[in-house]
């Protein structure tokens, strides 16, 4: 089950999710040494994988629809109290990608093609994109 490939309504947009990077890397046609963000269920789940910087930690806990690459490099979202909860909180984590082919638009064909499970909610929308902050010991810096 953790190493399925999931087409699912994520809280941003339509995406991939997998907990191996290469099946999403696969899906995408992308060239594998690119990162991926990972999702988590919950703060605590992120202390496993990562440090929060003290002077960021409430920043981290009260955002919505928002990622942040930490200063170790690795960026992550902490999702709460969404639909997308209902397969987070069994899996804890994943990699998180908008279903579509590298640099192209979704297409809801090809998206269905390439997944290996497909997690249908009542509303499908493909929404905008997460915020990006990334974050040193002290300082914050806006991506996208």
């Amino acid at each position: 089950m953790k190493t399925n490939l999931y087409l699912t309504q994520t809280d941003t947009t339509i995406g991939f999710v997998s907990q191996e990077s290469t099946k999403i890397d696969r899906a995408k046609k992308r060239k594998p040494n690119k990162h991926y963000i990972q999702v988590v269920n919950s703060l605590e789940t992120l202390q496993t994988f990562t440090r929060v910087p003290n002077k960021f930690k409430n920043r981290v806990r009260r955002a919505k629809r928002t990622t942040f690459i930490m200063p170790n490099g690795l960026s992550f979202r902490v999702v709460k109290n969404t639909e997308h909860n209902l397969l987070l909180d069994r899996l804890k984590w994943f990699y998180s990608s908008s279903a579509n082919l590298s640099g192209a638009d979704y297409e809801e064909q090809y998206a269905k093609d390439n997944a290996e499970v497909i997690v249908s909610f009542p509303k499908k929308k493909n929404g905008q994109a997460s915020k990006i902050y990334k974050l040193s010991q002290t300082n914050i810096r806006s991506i996208r």
